[in-house]
């Protein structure tokens, strides 16, 4: 797994036996073990790594106005029972949250407001609640709603 695997050498003096992997990768999820010994004792932790993968179709970033697919998968071994898609930038009363049965989420005509932070939220039947936070990035023209743009002689113009 090298060079994306560290370990936090200066914290070892602290008791921090961190292993830091970046960027994770679908094939690191799995079983983690972590042995120490001090002096005679041997202490050990087991830490399982999920990994959710969210894909994109076509890669981002995406062109305005072209069809949009947006999944997300899980290592989590439970049935699915639902996916919800939140996108960040319209939270609170306005919040734009999408829930199906199939993970995927399907945008017809991308628009410039929909770029910006949007976690996946996966739900399974043993009440586990997995998420992951991505940015879309969408190319196109941000313009003012109205195209036509007045400007007194003399002064400039954007």
């Amino acid at each position: 797994m090298k060079p994306r695997v560290s370990l936090q050498d200066p914290a070892f003096r602290n008791g921090n036996f961190s292993l830091r992997i970046d960027p994770v990768r679908s094939e690191d999820g799995g079983l983690y073990e972590a042995q120490v010994t001090y002096n005679t004792e041997i202490h050990s932790c087991h830490v399982k790594l999920g990994v959710i993968t969210v894909t994109l179709n076509p890669p981002n970033p995406v062109i305005e106005n072209e069809l949009l697919l947006m999944s997300c998968n899980s290592s989590h071994q439970a049935s699915l029972v639902e996916t919800c898609w939140l996108h960040d930038k319209h939270s609170g009363p306005t919040s734009r949250t999408f829930c199906s049965l199939s993970g995927t989420l399907s945008i017809l005509h991308p628009a410039m407001s929909d770029a910006g932070s949007w976690r996946c939220e996966l739900r399974y039947s043993d009440k586990e609640i997995v998420s992951a936070t991505f940015n879309l990035k969408i190319l196109g023209l941000d313009g003012p709603a109205n195209p036509v743009v007045y400007a007194a002689a003399g002064s400039a113009a954007d």
